[in-house]
């Protein structure tokens, strides 16, 4: 897989909303993989938004949005782990604060 950019709606970004729901390419795989970079910007203001990242049931990490736009893979994405995920494991990202306005974008590196 790649690095991956996935925007979605202020309205439909509502709490509780996996922002992979379209995005079964992300979410589930068949072999093992490892996220290594994540990045949130959108709606209103930077840090107006969060969301968990799962691996399975396992929160792995929470991301506040950090600025407002369209995130760069150059200023926009956080190294993080790597975060193993075992083949079969769905990765999951749920909004836990909603943005106010503007879409949420999120970047993914697995």
């Amino acid at each position: 897989m790649a690095l991956s950019v996935v925007s979605i709606a202020a309205a439909t970004a509502v709490l509780g909303y996996n922002l992979l729901t379209n995005r079964p390419d992300i979410a589930g795989s068949g072999r093992h993989r490892a996220i290594s970079s994540l990045g949130l910007t959108g709606s209103a203001a930077a840090g107006d938004a969060a969301v968990d990242v799962k691996v399975g049931d396992r929160v792995v990490a929470t991301m506040y949005n950090s600025a407002t736009g369209f995130p760069a893979a150059d200023s926009g994405a956080f190294k993080v782990g790597p975060f193993l995920v075992p083949a079969g494991t769905n990765i999951s990202v749920p909004v836990i604060d909603a943005p106010a306005t503007n879409p949420l974008n999120f970047l993914i590196d697995v």
